[in-house]
């Protein structure tokens, strides 16, 4: 089988470590894709390496001369809606995933077409986000997960179909938006649905044939450890804890961190106990798919505030030792700092909130387990506010961490809540089934507020505050890239901007107006000793809702442009 990168490529790859980066072998002019390097074994991931950091050591761009940054070719995907995904460049391919399940390959330095894949989707199917987050490279393949919920194989140098793999059944609520986790020859997968009543697992199948090797829950059945935590008979056969966001990897104990999401219905008074293991971090045998451990951010998760993305593997100081941690600022609104324990388990350390949140009276020194506020917990029939809102400190969107300056950089948001009353609502497979419809939301702002959007960022060792950057009229909707440059990379905002910022002062240094707002993560790349700076702006899902409701409140700007671009800048010459 051909591989895709050389060897000399291959420790560069694994030690870059950002949002949909390879930092590709020599370049040679390609027109159909044909990588031909052979080398044993190799993986490429959406954000760069196993750690998840979202980094590039790449300097040829730095904060001395970004300001001559300019765009060096684009590319328009023809598709509207929002994209999320990262370029993904290997030996001077690019490799891009858009909403409704399309793959492009591209040629990396001038952005000429190779090859286009377009799922057809099944007849009368729908899927609340109809995005993809990005593919993975093993081999000569390139994986996607279908927002069909089923798992495609393509050739790297022509996009056919190798094989293709039914994951669930879309017609029960269960969907794909993630990107494919690849751990030595398996393929990874999550899925979402939270809001239909699925009960969520994490799936691994053979690169080669498209088998399933192992699949785990994210909730157990009676008789398996936690069962006891649901309370009620049967409510754990519909109980949400999608897996809908890649995992991270620790190769040095084969263990695979990922993130669950919410329990379904959403108020907890209808599935009453802690509800094992939504709203966790579980940490899975890469081998088997053995649950090792976990650690539960909320339990009887009430808020919608999902911990679907997976924790950063960064080692931090901690009383004058070096932990091998896990960094994690959640959707609750707390940053985490939790351990890898020599075994592959998970231990809490400690817990600070980084946006106003009134649902936590405290956590737990010892445990992490949060003491609730009742009166900011909603239930059936009990409407109940509650701060940050059930899009939360942040969403989904990528956060950094720098090596080189020791920081971690959010992308969040706040001064916004939500308030809901629960209902008991009959499940029908495939329909909305949260126990509260979309109208009723009750989505609120501080009308005073002089901010929305912000990236905060904190020193990893101490916890300590860093430099702010504040938006007045924007919330923060896109994930970030630091970069060895001394440089961070984000757009996120509704004024279409894609800026630089000073990795050590936040300063602004660089900006570039696209044709639609950012919400996909941003890679760097390098191709004939050139840097690269990539990234698809593409506006719509949550981020485009949530400014609809912000248009009512504030007089936000109503319609920002949708359709996919990829944008590729480089200093000019």
């Amino acid at each position: 089988m051909q591989k895709l990168l050389s060897s000399t490529c291959l420790a560069a790859t694994l030690a870059i470590g950002l949002a949909g980066l390879a930092h590709g072998a020599d370049y040679t002019p390609v027109t159909d894709a044909r990588l031909t390097n052979p080398e044993p074994q190799n993986w490429l991931m959406t954000r760069g390496n196993y750690q998840g950091w979202s980094y590039s050591p790449l300097d040829q761009v730095n904060s001395s001369n970004v300001r001559g940054l300019t765009p060096v070719w684009t590319f328009s995907t023809g598709v509207d809606s929002g994209h999320e995904s990262p370029p993904i460049v290997n030996n001077g391919v690019m490799f891009v995933s858009t909403p409704y399940a399309q793959v492009i390959a591209l040629d990396a330095a001038t952005g000429d077409e190779l090859w286009r894949y377009k799922r057809k989707l099944p007849e009368g199917f729908s899927a609340l986000h109809n995005t993809n987050r990005g593919v993975a490279l093993y081999g000569d393949r390139v994986y996607l997960a279908g927002l069909d919920a089923v798992l495609v194989a393509l050739d790297a140098r022509t996009g056919k179909v190798a094989w293709e793999t039914k994951v669930e059944d879309w017609k029960t609520g269960y969907y794909m938006t993630m990107a494919p986790l690849v751990v030595k020859g398996k393929i990874l997968v999550g899925v979402a649905g939270g809001e239909f009543g699925v009960r969520g697992f994490v799936e691994a199948f053979d690169a080669d044939s498209g088998k399933s090797v192992w699949k785990t829950y994210s909730i157990p059945a009676p008789g398996e450890p936690g069962s006891n935590t649901w309370e009620k008979p049967d409510t754990w056969k519909t109980g949400g804890a999608s897996t809908w966001m890649t995992g991270n990897y620790d190769p040095t104990t084969d263990t695979v961190f990922w993130g669950t999401g919410n329990g379904s219905p959403w108020f907890g008074d209808q599935r009453p106990g802690d509800n094992l293991y939504t709203s966790s971090t579980l940490a899975l045998d890469g081998a088997t798919g053995k649950l090792k451990g976990y650690f539960q951010y909320q339990q009887n998760e009430d808020w919608d505030w999902d911990a679907m993305n997976a924790p950063m593997l960064v080692d931090f100081q901690k009383d004058g030792a070096t932990v091998n941690g896990l960094l994690s600022p959640q959707r609750n609104g707390y940053l985490y700092w939790l351990q890898r324990k020599s075994d592959g388990g998970i231990g809490f350390l400690k817990a600070q909130p980084y946006v106003m949140q009134n649902v936590f009276k405290s956590v737990d020194a010892k445990t992490g387990r949060p003491v609730i506020d009742m009166d900011h917990k909603p239930g059936t029939g009990k409407m109940a506010q509650f701060c940050p809102g059930l899009w939360g400190g942040k969403d989904w969107p990528y956060e950094s961490y720098s090596p080189k300056t020791g920081m971690v950089y959010i992308p969040s948001n706040e001064n916004h809540c939500n308030k809901f009353e629960g209902k008991v609502e009959e499940r029908v497979p495939g329909q909305w089934w949260t126990g509260v419809a979309v109208p009723d939301f009750h989505f609120s702002v501080d009308p005073k507020a002089p901010f929305y959007g912000e990236i905060k960022t904190y020193d990893v060792n101490t916890g300590a505050p860093g430099w702010r950057q504040l938006y007045a009229h924007s919330m923060m909707w896109g994930s970030l890239l630091s970069t060895g440059g001394n440089l961070v990379f984000g757009g996120g905002t509704n004024d279409r901007e894609f800026r630089a910022y000073d990795a050590t002062t936040g300063e602004e240094l660089w900006h570039s107006r696209t044709n639609s707002a950012i919400i996909a993560p941003p890679a760097s790349y390098e191709v004939n000793g050139v840097q690269y700076v990539a990234v698809q702006s593409g506006y719509g899902v949550d981020a485009a809702y949530q400014e609809t409701l912000l248009s009512e409140l504030l007089g936000w700007q109503a319609d920002v442009p949708q359709g996919g671009v990829v944008w590729v800048y480089a200093l000019s010459k």
